[in-house]
């Protein structure tokens, strides 16, 4: 499976991406959630119109809650049918193209300075050509406008990496190609400023099933993960868990704000 069909698997439906969220959720040692620390940075208008590419299951929103103001006029657009269709989303925004809408962000169907802010929370590794939606975000967004765009480092997570090596399971971890250590390059020729900031966490996970759960949520990236490799690692996680009492896994999260 290439890596366009597999990222298309992953984010069908919400499915998977629940699974990821809740360990973070649940097991993070920060003093607050990513959202919540994400949304300090949000510097717009208090009548902004706001377009989130790659919403997912709207969970950025629902996390926030009544902190966003309601003079804000929100956009929420995913490449996925699944994740637009999602009842998670009603009432978050309106459906239609003027609120929730299925859209690449490499052709976004708006026209020239519509937004206030573009946000793109942990999707832009994910577009097969970057340039392309670097460009579309540019002329989305109005004189001074902004991106917020989330990403990872290079060692995000790598325990999960050597776990699945140890196990001898064929986990092919896709490339990022916007991530924390090359993003203020990538974004230097398209705006003004780029600032970039680190997100202090990590994760500190005390039950097995809900990280087997984020495992399996990456499946689409394992080749021929059979049953017994899937019980071996059941197996394994829980000996470790029982032994040193939780894993500990590091997270290598940021965020960069760039002004056109």
């Amino acid at each position: 499976m290439n890596e366009t069909k597999a990222i298309r698997e992953q984010y069908r439906d919400g499915t998977n991406l629940e699974a990821r969220i809740a360990l973070h959720a649940r097991f993070s040692t920060a003093r607050q959630g990513f959202h919540q620390w994400l949304f300090e940075y949000i510097d717009v208008p208090h009548d902004a119109r706001i377009l989130e590419l790659g919403c997912g299951t709207g969970q950025l929103w629902r996390t926030l809650g009544a902190r966003v103001p309601r003079t804000w006029r929100l956009v929420l657009t995913d490449m996925s049918f699944g994740m637009v269709s999602s009842p998670d989303l009603s009432g978050l925004a309106p459906a239609g193209p003027s609120g929730l809408t299925q859209c690449d962000a490499q052709a976004i169907p708006f026209a020239d300075e519509s937004f206030d802010a573009v946000i793109a929370n942990h999707m832009l590794y994910h577009v097969p050509y970057l340039p392309s939606a670097l460009r579309e975000i540019r002329r989305v967004l109005i004189g001074g406008g902004r991106l917020y765009a989330a990403t990872n480092g290079a060692g995000h997570m790598h325990e999960l990496d050597q776990f699945a090596v140890a196990l001898g399971i064929d986990y092919r971890v896709p490339n990022l190609s916007f991530r924390l250590e090359n993003g203020a390059e990538l974004l230097a020729p398209y705006f003004q400023s780029v600032m970039r900031h680190d997100f202090a966490d990590s994760l500190v996970v005390s039950e097995a099933q809900p990280l087997v759960a984020y495992i399996l949520s990456m499946r689409s990236a394992m080749t021929g993960l059979s049953d017994e490799q899937l019980q071996r690692m059941r197996a394994l996680v829980c000996k470790r868990i029982a032994l040193e009492g939780a894993m500990r896994i590091t997270k290598e999260t940021g965020l960069f704000v760039a002004r056109k």
